[in-house]
């Protein structure tokens, strides 16, 4: 029997990230688990916190006064022991604390209290007799017939005029009765029928692999368009048939209105879908009834791994290549990384698809550490579309000094003669990337980042892509008092105004962050384009996942250089998934496609083989400079990114870590220390930015060690400064 339990206290402190071991009075014994969240009394002045119960004993030696748990805060457990296992197992891997990690698990609401929404719904009860059968009671009686529990009696007023006291009244006598009913906050739409499709040999052969007993993690490498939706929906059924539940992960909300149309079409209400733009209540909502069982699939965004499963048999992580799977805040988790322990925890099956795989997970599956399933060929026969790369540098010196080479809009106006769609990518949202001064080279920034404004034409103002900060735009420079202000540079806005101008009957649609901020406005957007109420997509990123649009004929890729030229290893390998991915969207149906390519590095080995489509080619050619830079896989980097309003301060702080750390580097052959110095962005939101980078055989024992000698020599100065640290982090911007 149980009668002590190790507790995390819900503090963020990192003082007390430690288990606290408290007595179980006698009349919870028999009712406490593990995963519990708790009332105790904590500190010096025994202030009641929560608490989450994640160990249990039957002794404990002390030579202190045990304090007791005071009560349980809800009817069920908030953690599973898998998820207590999963949390031990981060807080060692991310050098963060317990409730970092459990604070990724829980929905945000039970803190506060949060709990289900309900309504009391009125339906007939008994049929009306003696002087109640007559008006107003049958009135009323006939219509809450007609509409039996779908409305309160406030609505019955509202909508139908009817009398709340002749109601009570009804209600009193038993003649309707009043019952309380649980709303879900989530707006569940009803979706057309996504009916099972018959896979060809390539999705079945896929699909017998992966639910073979003997293993259990997969890399599905397939071309854009090769179906890999298919083979994950037939994979949901199998599991569904044997009682099983699965998670789905796409890359951001982006992607989920097509998935969730797709997966809610085939497997109705047994989807939960989650995502960063659920408000609170309707994350609770879903998070309960994954755990209550009435769902038996997840749809959703990264923090939808965490889902409570209690019977997990699949994971797929589609477009595992993604970085938005890479967490940016505290505790910096990759979802790939967090199937793989979830795989091991619930021996249930992971599987990776994606047409670009990161090198990192191709790299371990080369080294038998997963299995790879390739397919090369379209589904339904489809072929891959032509690609052409048009040299900007070629196009120049023939005076077309537009953004567009003469290929490209050759190609636009044929697409749009055909009635077939357009999608044009540009990587960079806004109007003008940057505005200066011609007669001085002032250049508008950011007075609280270093970091150059970009003008917004909709509404006119300078915009910090950073921070957020608006600016008025000047006509006169700031500093030389000049007429000769300039827009420079290209983004989104820009592309969608000239297309305008040069095809002025061709409808157009833009999809970036500045048109999707609005809850629901990429679905909007998506469905717009799907039931061809514009001809032309132009968009960033988003554009380039996952889209499935049978009319689109063209793609364009403006400026194929904006992410070859980032200061980051992975540079290289961004740009061929970007290229590849966003080629992927041309010629999906039984017309052909085609894809322009505009670039001014028409000898990079990224572009060159994201136009051949020659994954393999790339990956041997990146793969070998990645050994030769000791960059990851071949090690790992560890980031320490130090920050504070207060400059000097920072400086001083960060050179003396750099000074000692030096010493501790100095140690070990096999790690290397890179600065200290400035951030390639030197300051954001009014924070100065310096780093220091470790390159080598870095685990994550060493990793805690450096976190923890980091903080003591900031211990000071703690109030003013700010550290972050990240192994292998998505951008070392």
């Amino acid at each position: 029997m149980f009668k002590y339990a190790g507790i995390v206290i819900n503090n963020e402190s990192s003082e007390v990230d430690k288990i606290f071991t408290y007595e179980i009075p006698e009349d919870l014994i028999d009712f406490i688990k593990i995963g519990q969240r708790v009332k105790v009394p904590f500190g010096k002045g025994n202030k009641i916190v929560f608490g989450f119960i994640i160990e249990l004993y039957e002794t404990y030696k002390s030579t202190y006064s045990i304090k007791k748990i005071q009560c349980f805060c809800d009817s069920f457990t908030v953690l599973r022991e898998k998820d207590i296992d999963l949390i031990k197992s981060m807080r060692e891997k991310y050098i963060c604390t317990y409730l970092d990690c459990i604070k990724l698990i829980i929905p945000t609401g039970i803190n506060r209290g949060m709990k289900q929404k309900t309504s009391s719904k009125i339906s007939v009860k008994n049929q009306l007799t003696g002087k109640y059968n007559k008006e107003p009671y049958n009135n009323i009686f006939s219509i809450i017939n007609e509409n039996n529990g779908n409305y309160t009696k406030n609505q019955l007023n509202k909508n139908f005029k009817l009398s709340l006291s002749s109601i009570n009244t009804l209600i009193k006598h038993s003649f309707l009765s009043e019952e309380e009913r649980i709303i879900d906050r989530y707006n569940e739409k009803i979706y057309e029928k996504y009916n099972e499709k018959k896979l060809n040999n390539d999705q079945q052969l896929a699909v017998n692999a992966i639910m073979r007993k003997n293993e259990n993690k997969f890399l599905i490498h397939g071309v854009t368009g090769s179906g890999k939706t298919e083979i994950y929906m037939k994979l949901v059924s199998l599991m569904i048939e044997s009682g099983k539940d699965s998670i789905i992960l796409v890359p951001e909300i982006a992607l989920t209105p097509q998935t969730v149309e797709r997966f809610k079409g085939r497997f109705g209400k047994n989807i939960a879908v989650f995502h960063s733009r659920l408000s609170d209540g309707e994350r609770y909502d879903e998070w309960i009834r994954v755990k209550s069982g009435k769902a038996k699939v997840a749809v959703g965004a990264r923090s939808a791994i965490f889902l409570p499963f209690s019977n997990l048999g699949l994971i797929v992580i589609d477009e595992e290549h993604e970085s938005s799977y890479k967490s940016e805040i505290t505790p910096k988790y990759t979802a790939v990384e967090i199937g793989n322990m979830k795989s091991d925890l619930e021996n249930c099956k992971l599987v990776l698809g994606s047409a670009t795989p990161s090198l990192e997970t191709y790299y371990k599956c080369l080294h038998n550490k997963m299995s790879t399933i390739t397919i090369s060929e379209r589904a339904d026969g489809a072929k891959l579309p032509k690609v052409s790369i048009v040299d900007m540098k070629e196009e120049l010196r023939s005076n077309n000094k537009s953004m567009f080479s003469r290929l490209l809009l050759d190609e636009v106006n044929n697409a749009l003669k055909n009635n077939n769609q357009i999608i044009l990518f540009l990587n960079r949202r806004g109007h003008s990337t940057f505005v200066s001064c011609r007669k001085c080279g002032y250049v508008f920034k950011c007075e609280h980042c270093d970091i150059s404004l970009t003008y917004h034409s909709e509404s006119k103002k300078l915009i910090c892509h950073y921070c957020g900060n608006t600016k008025e735009l000047t006509s006169t420079c700031p500093k030389c008092g000049s007429k000769y202000v300039k827009y420079f540079g290209v983004g989104t806005e820009k592309i969608e105004e000239e297309i305008k101008k040069i095809f002025p009957s061709a409808k157009t649609l833009r999809m970036d962050y500045d048109t999707t901020r609005q809850k629901n406005s990429y679905e909007i957007i998506y469905n717009k384009f799907k039931n061809r109420e514009a001809d032309i997509l132009i968009g960033t990123q988003m554009v380039a996942k996952g889209l499935d649009f049978k009319d689109v004929t063209l793609v364009g890729v403006i400026a194929a250089d904006l992410s070859l030229n980032l200061p980051d290893y992975r540079a290289n390998e961004r740009t061929f998934q970007l290229i590849n991915q966003v080629s992927g969207r041309a010629g999906r149906g039984v017309k052909e496609g085609k894809v322009i390519i505009q670039t001014y590095s028409t000898e990079s080995h990224a572009i060159k083989a994201a136009a051949d489509n020659d994954y393999l080619g790339f990956y041997e050619e990146e793969i070998k400079i990645r050994k030769s830079m000791e960059y990851p896989p071949f090690s790992n980097i560890f980031l320490i990114n130090i920050s504070s309003k207060n400059e000097n301060l920072l400086i001083k702080n960060t050179q003396n870590i750099g000074m000692l750390l030096k010493n501790i580097v100095n140690e070990y052959s096999n790690i290397k220390m890179l600065g200290p110095c400035p951030c390639i962005i030197s300051k954001i939101k009014e924070m100065f930015r310096w780093q220091i980078i470790l390159k080598g055989n870095i685990n994550y024992e060493f990793a805690s060690y450096i976190k923890k000698f980091v903080y003591d020599c900031v211990k000071n100065d703690y109030n003013d400064i700010r550290i972050s640290m990240d192994i292998n982090p998505v951008n070392l911007l």
